[in-house]
């Protein structure tokens, strides 16, 4: 049970915020004065990184403290609690250590998980995290949608509108406010989730004010051949259709200011949280933590969005202030910098040891309790990010960085000269004894990636039948399967639509049965009765899906 003297845990989570804010140096235009004044109140980690590059593994690794390599959650097409239904999250630990358990915004994957927490906002029961957020009332606004493949939040601009009126991160910021602002009976664990700067990037106008479209710089870390030196897994994986479409849409400057605008916005609401801690009566007995999930591309490696073992992806803002008489670290901490590699998997391991609750032997990474203490202490670890297919993954040191790709292809890179790494120098016998050293860090085995299950998969429109027959397909993308429910009573005919509008006959389907079938996004599946009456069709969309047949 927690003691009188613990102290309370406020967990700040931002979302695809990469390094650049001020103190961290990755923009020169950013406007993060709360950040930095957090930063140079706390130990700032500049070599942090992400436990994975994609939301969903990285907030399950972060939450769970399990490694992707030991939950087989590699990706976000699975669901948390699909795969680990009985793992025990963080602030369920803290709840049954004497804490009282709150959060609000989004902390996981598009979830709350209502049985880890004594209270949400908005109401755990909705399994909603967002409150309700002003959106433009015209969509696309700035980028068109370049085909079915594109995300269809990736756009940008100002919204005509004040905080209050915009809603989203500053009604989260109201709530965490007004939950610091009240006397509590028992320490609190209070976790913070700021949405942006993730997509779409639509903010208050006053936010896009301060960054001129016409002064608008390009990422320091782009360069136009950064390929050239890149193994074949490299080259698949850097160059992706959005970079090519934000450019010939004339859009990449408006994307930097919207990336930028989102960051400041988000910077707001975390000087909002942080000033109500201020003035609270828990301003001094509490430990602040504040983290991003992963980075993000803007054009470096001709990569937009993340997903990658690079350090633009990997590399993320991590700072912890600790105060005076905290169980385990009573002196607290001192502002300063810490350029050891850690990575998000300590948080968890990290907040148990200083609030003095017993460790969990599922957690899997160290905990920081000796750098918080002594930033320049030594430190035997190095941290890995996994990416979405099991070996593949990026390993960071203290200076070096390698990348290793489950077909054996290897980049490394010496941040110390090369921060946005432009130069890989794998393969060079020079370097083999460090390439050598970083991989024998990194886990030799790893969990099989489990596919989602059907009733876990986003549901495809069904779309009723015009003009006797389904729209042409306009296939554009990478495979990926769709699975047919027949929730009819008879039997149906499968049909893609061809390009030309000529249907391709792809089976019968019994009722109550499922047919999985690989399809692209844009690609039209017409169903028929089995007397050839065309009853409706489905329209592929982004990413795996199922798609219900009715009745």
């Amino acid at each position: 049970m927690a003691s009188s003297g613990q102290p309370n845990v406020l967990f700040i989570a931002m979302d695809d915020l990469n390094d650049w804010i001020g103190v961290m140096g990755g923009h020169p235009q950013t406007i993060t004065p709360n950040l930095d004044r957090l930063a140079n109140s706390s130990v700032l980690f500049t070599n942090a990184h992400c436990t994975a590059p994609a939301c969903n593994p990285s907030r399950t690794a972060i939450f769970t403290g399990r490694s992707p390599h030991k939950s087989g959650v590699y990706s976000n097409n699975q669901k948390m609690r699909e795969f680990l239904p009985e793992t025990e999250l963080i602030p369920k630990t803290f709840a049954k250590n004497g804490y009282r358990s709150s959060g609000s915004g989004k902390l996981l994957h598009y979830f709350i998980d209502a049985r880890s927490w004594d209270e949400y906002y908005p109401p755990a029961e909705t399994d909603n995290p967002f409150p309700r957020t002003l959106y433009p009332d015209r969509r696309p606004l700035s980028l068109p949608r370049g085909g079915p493949w594109q995300y269809v939040e990736t756009d940008w601009g100002p919204l005509h509108a004040t905080d209050e009126e915009y809603g989203g991160d500053y009604l989260v910021a109201e709530w965490i406010s007004e939950q610091l602002e009240q006397p509590q009976d028992k320490p609190f664990f209070l976790a913070c989730g700021i949405y942006r700067p993730h997509e779409p990037w639509f903010v208050p106008k006053k936010y896009f004010e301060p960054f001129p479209l016409d002064q608008i710089e390009f990422p320091p870390g782009y360069l136009d051949d950064d390929l050239e030196d890149l193994p074949e897994a490299g080259k698949k994986l850097g160059p992706n259709r959005y970079f090519d479409h934000i450019r010939e849409q004339g859009q990449w400057r408006q994307a930097v200011q919207g990336y930028l605008a989102s960051i400041h916005f988000g910077d707001a609401m975390v000087g909002k949280v942080l000033n109500a801690l201020d003035n609270s009566p828990h301003a001094e007995n509490t430990i602040v933590v504040l983290w991003s999930d992963h980075g993000w591309h803007l054009g470096e490696k001709q990569h937009w969005q993340k997903y990658t073992g690079w350090r633009a992806c990997t590399r993320i803002p991590l700072m912890i202030r600790v105060p005076e008489k905290t169980p385990n670290l009573p002196e607290g901490t001192k502002p300063s910098v810490c350029d050891q590699p850690v990575n998000l998997l300590s948080l968890a391991p990290t907040l148990l040891e200083l609030c003095g609750i017993p460790a969990n032997p599922e957690h899997d990474g160290p905990s920081l309790l000796p750098l918080l203490k002594n930033p320049e202490a030594e430190w035997n670890h190095a941290s890995v990010t996994y990416l979405g297919t099991p070996g593949t993954y990026s390993v960071s040191g203290k200076q070096w960085r390698l990348i290793h790709y489950t077909n054996g292809d290897e980049e490394l890179y010496d941040i110390k000269v090369d921060p946005y790494e432009w130069k890989n120098l794998a393969g060079q016998s020079e370097y083999l004894a460090i390439r050598d050293e970083l991989f024998s860090t990194a886990p030799k085995n790893f969990a099989a990636k489990p596919d989602p299950s059907v009733a876990s998969l986003p549901e495809l429109p069904w779309n009723e039948i015009e003009d006797k027959s389904a729209p042409a397909s306009i296939p554009d993308g990478a495979p990926f399967d769709v699975v047919f429910i027949n929730k009819n009573s008879e039997p149906v005919r499968l049909f893609w639509m061809n390009r030309q509008g000529i249907t391709q006959g792809y089976g019968i389907i019994s009722p109550g049965k499922e047919k999985r079938q690989q399809t692209r996004p844009g690609a039209v599946w017409m169903i028929q009765s089995a007397d050839g009456e065309s009853l409706g069709y489905f329209i592929v969309d982004d990413r795996s899906a199922k798609a219900v047949i009715p009745d």
